[in-house]
């Protein structure tokens, strides 16, 4: 009798096991999945057009790959580990948004309020610059990054406030609102903004509000000077062939491109401020809804982040980060409960953007827009347009040909733009829409949709 019970409970397992597990059809197309992303994600170091690799991919709750390719460090032939942290450049800003963000829901500051509350001797020129101006890059604020002086300034180690008093003395690149031009600026004087208001140092409150409570446990402000393991180091290529690179001096990027951390904790970030863990419901909707210029004119950028749609037509949340020696992409499809980190510690011929889609694609099957001919009559359209871009003047000539228009930016081959509606055009990812003053005559103004800038462009007379 007891044989005969066990027996039975021995059946029921069994009987269990096999329909709680994956069938083997389901189990073997996600391994030929995990194989064909191994391979993806590999192939810049087996082409020799990167030095080393991270990478993580989660689906829901599995993880499709965590692994490092080639090399941490060069020089010592180290081999680049799963966990190697990176300098992850621009994608800080998302935590610097996160932060402002987290500041306003305590009552401690307004996204109204004027930077003038927070630096009350900055210049504005006669713009009032709300906060909200500087989370979207719409403030016209000279960007740092594009003022001659910064390139010999920045390998130097000067008092913090050196970045503030080199961006005071500039001019704006646009009346705040108007345009949207990518700046560093804006998110080194939003630290600023996090200090005075939260009574903590920026470095304190990325550790211990935003790192500490998410497990990041191999995320940090970047120091050069401290010793940190598994720590990939910085490269770059000259002539194709692979460099060392210089080390950067972190006074400077500060809260718009300081931070370091690894794939994995990438990976945990992206799933708790996604997740519901980081903001509160309407903070998080703010943040990941794209913006609007004064005007109306809408963006594909929130606070911090890009938003819309990639080349293949998913919809994706992310940033991408770029570093003397790093570049890094962070990406979230949300349809699809998908995290993407792609982490190099070479800054080259690789986009770790462009790697981070093909791997999405390897994922989720997806059906590239469509686009109509254009039927009307483009010869308004037809001429030359310039306008601020970010660090200098774009220039934009619109051209006729038998197979439609095409447009030719500061004297690139031109590239045949596909009718999207109205007066709107599509080349690759850049969205061009034209503005003309009623249904006659020229047009006017372009505005050159780039995603990370919304560049406004005037018809040369």
């Amino acid at each position: 009798m007891v044989r005969s019970r066990s027996a039975g409970t021995l059946a029921l397992a069994c009987l269990q096991s096999l329909l709680l597990a994956p069938s083997v059809p389901a189990q073997s197309a996600r391994e030929a999945l995990i194989r064909r992303l191994d391979s993806l994600a590999g192939a810049p170091i087996q082409e020799k057009r990167a030095v080393g690799i991270a990478v993580a991919i989660v689906k829901g709750n599995d993880t499709l790959l965590l692994k490092g390719y080639g090399k941490a460090d060069l020089e010592w032939n180290v081999p680049m580990p799963a966990d190697a942290m990176f300098e992850i450049g621009s994608i800080t800003k998302q935590f610097t948004a996160a932060a402002i963000l987290q500041l306003r829901d305590e009552g401690k500051l307004s996204l109204d309020d004027d930077l003038t509350k927070y630096l009350p001797t900055f210049p504005t020129h006669g713009n009032a610059i709300p906060l909200r101006r500087l989370l979207d890059h719409t403030s016209g604020i000279k960007g740092i990054t594009e003022i001659p002086e910064f390139r010999d300034l920045s390998n130097r180690t000067l008092p913090r406030d050196s970045a503030i008093a080199l961006i005071a003395r500039q001019p704006f690149d646009f009346p705040t609102g108007e345009a949207m031009i990518y700046n560093n600026s804006a998110f080194i004087l939003l630290g600023h903004v996090i200090e005075k208001s939260s009574g903590m140092t920026y470095e304190d409150y990325v550790e211990k509000k935003l790192f500490a409570p998410l497990g990041m446990k191999r995320s940090s402000y970047c120091n050069s000077a401290e010793v940190v393991e598994r720590r990939a180091h910085g490269h770059g290529y000259e002539r194709n062939e692979a460099r060392r690179a210089p080390t950067n001096v972190h006074i400077w990027p500060f809260s718009a491109g300081s931070l370091c951390s690894t794939a994995g904790d990438l990976i945990a970030w992206l799933q708790a401020l996604h997740g519901g863990k980081v903001l509160t419901p309407s903070s998080y909707v703010e943040m990941v809804t794209g913006s609007k210029l004064k005007d109306g004119t809408p963006l594909r950028y929130g606070m911090g982040i890009g938003v819309g749609a990639d080349g293949r037509g998913l919809r994706e949340i992310g940033h991408g980060g770029g570093i003397t020696g790093f570049v890094s992409q962070a990406s979230w499809y949300p349809d699809a409960e998908l995290a993407i980190v792609v982490l190099m510690n070479s800054g080259g011929p690789v986009s770790p953007a462009a790697l981070a889609s093909e791997l999405a694609g390897a994922i989720v099957p997806s059906t590239p827009p469509s686009f109509r001919p254009f039927a009307g009559d483009a010869s308004s359209l037809v001429g030359k347009y310039s306008g601020p871009s970010r660090g200098r003047k774009m220039e934009a000539e619109v051209t006729q040909t038998p197979q439609g228009i095409s447009v030719s930016v500061n004297g690139a081959p031109a590239r045949p733009l596909q009718w999207v509606e109205e007066w709107t055009f599509r080349s690759a990812n850049n969205y061009l829409t034209f503005k003309r003053n009623g249904d006659r005559g020229p047009a006017g103004e372009l505005r050159y949709d780039a995603g990370g800038g919304l560049y406004v462009l005037k018809r040369n007379p």
